[in-house]
């Protein structure tokens, strides 16, 4: 996906990150003996502990970023699913990790921000639910870097997997909905992505609600115009759309909301188009044309094109004709409203047939 590479080439940077020198060579030779037993021993535990200890330490006092790497993907292969091994690894990743992070409070800004990342990194690979205690009160850091990792260690999609099929903590699936709830205002595109994603897959209802919270926000950047990166919304419409023809709780509001913020991204690209930029209007044509083709044409039952046409013969006309013919307008309601059994009113008594209009745009961005 166009998102997923951008992200990864974006924050590859990061992985440069420093901290201090002195590494030396982790010893794997006792883990590795370990790890071949059925049965562990109390000695064995020790030495699942005390390898711990000594690579999280070296990951904090390495500056080298080839060394950085290495240290934390030997961390990561020495994982297994031997129930004793896997418990004292977790444990022992927990305590020594959360160590490190309470260490890295005392050190200089600089300093401190490059062993937290470096820490955020690690805890994103190991994937264990116990984990996300130590990311989830950084998803709000004033640092963005620190943001997006946090946030990716607590909606990490190998995570969800585990959280969905049972986790010894049940209150930990709604504190980390609760807290994402709690930054949608506040979180880059990117990150909202992640949280979509997650809401989307995690077996909890109140991931529907953090899933029409984050269209919402993303509705309202598109109508006071400060939206950003709009090729995330192809994202979040797709997964709008899974929600719509695979879960009959909720459809009305679910349809509304893939509606709506369709609308939105329509009506950018129309009242916007002597005001965006070429890199907006790349996105909004980008998105606007894969939803057509993934979505939009599969809930009317038949293929889509108008819109891939009009966008690539920038027929700006047409594209409003289109708008209201699938979305609804003043005059008429839409194909979609149509099919899925929604308005845009916000109850009962409140019956619209018109998505909520863009605000002329004003300035330039």
């Amino acid at each position: 996906m166009t998102l997923k590479r951008t992200i990864v080439v974006v924050l590859a940077a990061f992985l440069f990150l420093a901290t201090i020198p002195g590494s030396k060579a982790v010893d794997t030779g006792p883990i590795d003996e370990v790890r071949k037993k059925q049965t562990l021993s109390d000695q064995d535990l020790q030495v699942i502990d005390e390898f711990i200890a000594q690579a999280v330490q070296e990951l904090v006092n390495t500056r080298d970023f080839t060394e950085i790497a290495k240290i934390r993907t030997i961390i990561l292969s020495k994982q297994s699913d031997q129930k004793q091994y896997a418990q004292r690894f977790s444990e022992s990743a927990y305590n020594h990790i959360s160590a490190a992070l309470a260490r890295a409070q005392e050190f200089h800004e600089d300093r401190k921000f490059k062993v937290t990342l470096n820490l955020l990194i690690l805890i994103d690979g190991l994937q264990d639910p116990r984990l996300t205690d130590l990311a989830l009160g950084m998803v709000d850091s004033q640092r963005k870097a620190i943001r997006y990792w946090a946030a990716r260690c607590i909606t990490n999609p190998g995570l969800v997997e585990k959280l969905n099929t049972g986790s010894s903590n049940p209150q930990l699936v709604p504190r980390i909905l609760g807290q994402l709830s709690r930054v949608v205002d506040n979180s880059s595109a990117e990150v909202l992505a992640m949280m979509a994603e997650f809401a989307a897959s995690i077996d909890a209802p109140q991931g529907s609600d953090l899933l029409l919270q984050i269209a919402d926000e993303r509705i309202e950047a598109y109508r006071d115009w400060t939206v950003r990166y709009e090729l995330v919304d192809a994202v979040i419409l797709k997964l709008l759309y899974s929600k719509v023809v695979t879960s009959s709780v909720g459809r009305r509001d679910v349809a509304c909301r893939f509606a709506q913020l369709y609308s939105c991204m329509i009506q950018r690209y129309t009242k916007g188009r002597e005001l965006l930029s070429d890199t907006s209007k790349h996105y909004l044509a980008s998105a606007l044309i894969e939803v057509e083709d993934k979505c939009i044409g599969r809930l009317l039952g038949r293929r889509q094109s108008t819109i891939k046409r009009a966008v690539e013969e920038k027929d700006f006309e047409t594209l409003k004709q289109e708008h209201d013919r699938l979305l609804g307008g003043e005059a008429a309601q839409g194909a979609l409203p149509a099919t899925l059994n929604f308005d845009y009113g916000t109850s009962s008594d409140d019956k619209r047939t018109a998505p909520l209009p863009l605000p002329e745009p004003s300035g330039t961005e």
